[in-house]
């Protein structure tokens, strides 16, 4: 199908495989990985296509500033950053890839938790100050724990994949799933009950959503039966921060890996936020990163290829 010079806005970095693809297609690419968000609104007439990553929002205003908008491509797997109504309401296609990256986000799920686990950061620091406290340092292993998996699409089903060869028991836990589990022997298909009755380690994959959005507060980390260890590398707003910390000093929680926070601009925090966060950081027993869970070379060319695929068949992925 012929697609001569319709202008497709690409608004973060991409592999060049993508703008390639569209090109050949007969697309023209605008490559603005730069753009100022705010700016975005003011240009959109002119084109028929936008890739984006996080930094842009497509509301309703947005989509009345861009009357010739046939797609939306989302680069990786978060929704709520685009008014699904609207877009149904005015056609314009929603493209994502969840299954891009969502290998780079186990592996950086598992090695967050081994490095808690062995104190590799702390270790790493000494040794490079000539400091050998071998014993402060002992570390634990993950063979015989109980690790609670909260939703099980791609990137959960991954990080269950990458727990095969530990030893650990694995309880999966999806509200709008049943029998995902039945070629992975070494999970259980669960209730939250369960999990929270028997769970040393808890992985969130939830999407951010009205239902999921402060799940993970006081109430919830005082069902657990036994301290846990915490990992979130799904979304920041999952998990009050606030909640985080008071499990922490009450010893609900072990410690935490944390990829996704709350707020994740720095500049922008409120006087309250400021103070949480610090007190966050301080602590010795979190390990953080800073939103790059599924930030590898790899990650990327998939995503593009796996975004360029969809635009081209015109397939949504909702």
């Amino acid at each position: 199908m012929s697609r001569s010079k319709s202008a497709v806005l690409i608004t973060d970095a991409v592999h060049e495989l993508l703008i390639l693809g569209l090109e050949e297609a007969g697309y023209e690419c605008h490559y603005q990985p730069d753009i100022d968000p705010k700016h975005v609104p003011e240009i959109m007439e002119a084109y028929v296509g936008i890739v984006i990553n996080s930094k842009i929002t497509v509301d309703r205003l947005f989509l009345e500033h861009s009357p010739n908008l046939k797609f939306i491509a989302r680069l990786g797997s978060g929704l709520e950053i685009i008014d699904l109504e609207a877009t149904k309401e005015k056609a314009v296609l929603v493209h994502r890839t969840p299954d891009g990256n969502c290998d780079a986000v186990s592996e950086h799920a598992l090695g967050m938790l081994l490095a808690f686990a062995n104190n590799l950061c702390t270790a790493n620091a000494d040794v490079r100050n000539k400091m050998w406290r071998r014993e402060e340092l002992r570390g634990w292993e993950l063979m015989g724990k109980t690790i609670g998996i909260v939703g099980f699409g791609f990137t959960g089903t991954a990080f269950a994949k990458r727990l095969s060869g530990f030893d650990v028991k694995v309880l999966a836990y999806d509200k709008y799933r049943k029998d995902f589990a039945k070629e992975m022997p070494h999970v259980t298909e669960s209730s939250m009950e369960i999990i929270f009755e028997e769970a040393d380690i808890l992985s969130v994959h939830l999407p951010l959503t009205e239902e999921t959005k402060g799940l993970v507060n006081d109430e919830f980390l005082e069902k657990f039966k036994k301290p846990i260890v915490l990992i979130n590398t799904a979304r920041g707003e999952i998990v009050l921060t606030k909640s985080l910390l008071n499990a922490l000093d009450s010893g609900k929680l072990i410690g935490a890996c944390l990829d996704v926070f709350e707020n994740e601009k720095p500049k922008t925090y409120t006087g309250e936020q400021e103070i949480l966060f610090a007190k966050l950081f301080e602590r010795p027993n979190v390990l953080l990163s800073p939103h790059i869970a599924g930030w590898t070379h790899e990650s990327k060319r998939r995503l593009s290829q796996l975004l360029l695929q969809r635009i081209l068949n015109e397939s949504e992925m909702i």
